[in-house]
C-alpha cells in the first residue's frame, strides 16, 4: 500500500435488479480502481440490495469513486463507513489437515480465536470463523503450518454503530 493510501469501506444501497452489480464493478474496472472485497445481498426491502465494497486509495481517488457511484441511476444511497463508528465483520470457512498429533493444537487455536468446528473427519477439520479481517488473517497465519486444504472468505459486511443506518433518504453522498 502506498504511503498516502488507506483502506476504506463503502456501503451502497441499490435497486435490486439484474445487471446492477455488473455496472458497479465495471465502473471500478474502467477507471482502474481495485476492489479489495465485495459483498452483496438483498435487504429487508426486497426492492433493494446492499453492496459493501472495501477498497484502498488516496483521498482524491476515494472521492472520485464515490462521485462515480453516485452517477449510477440504480444507486439509491451511498455511505463511506468510518471504522471507528462501524461494526465490520467477515466470515471464513477453512479446511485444515488434522492428524492425531495436531488435532489438539488446532482445537486449542479454535478456542482461543473463538471459532467453531463445523465438520470433521479423521484427517481434516472444517472451521467457521467470523470477525475482523485482521483476526481472520492472524488465524490463517497461525494454522497455515498445519496445512490448509481449502479456504473461502465472504468479504466484509458492515453496519453503522448506534442508531445510524444506511437507509433510503432520497440522497446520495457526494452531492447528487
Amino acid at each position: 500500500m502506498e504511503e498516502n493510501q488507506s483502506k476504506f469501506v463503502v456501503g451502497v444501497l441499490v435497486e435490486n435488479k439484474h445487471g446492477v452489480l455488473m455496472r458497479v464493478t465495471s465502473l471500478f474496472a474502467r477507471r482502474g480502481f481495485n476492489i479489495d472485497s465485495l459483498t452483496v445481498g438483498e435487504t429487508e426491502n426486497h426492492a433493494r440490495s446492499r453492496i459493501t465494497i472495501t477498497s484502498t486509495a488516496d483521498d482524491a481517488t476515494k472521492t472520485q469513486i464515490i462521485r462515480q457511484l453516485c452517477k449510477l441511476q440504480e444507486v439509491v444511497e451511498i455511505d463511506v463507513m468510518p471504522p471507528e463508528s462501524t461494526v465490520i465483520r467477515e466470515l471464513m470457512l477453512i479446511k485444515l489437515r488434522a492428524t492425531g498429533a495436531t488435532r489438539g493444537e488446532i482445537l486449542d487455536a479454535v478456542n482461543v480465536f473463538r471459532c467453531k468446528v463445523v465438520d470433521f473427519t479423521p484427517d481434516e477439520l472444517c472451521i467457521e470463523m467470523t470477525g475482523q479481517s485482521s483476526k481472520i488473517d492472524a488465524f490463517i497465519e497461525f494454522v497455515a503450518p498445519y496445512g490448509i486444504i481449502e479456504m473461502c472468505r465472504t468479504g466484509v459486511v458492515a453496519v453503522e454503530r448506534g442508531s445510524g443506518a444506511l437507509i433510503e433518504h432520497g440522497r446520495k453522498e457526494g452531492g447528487q
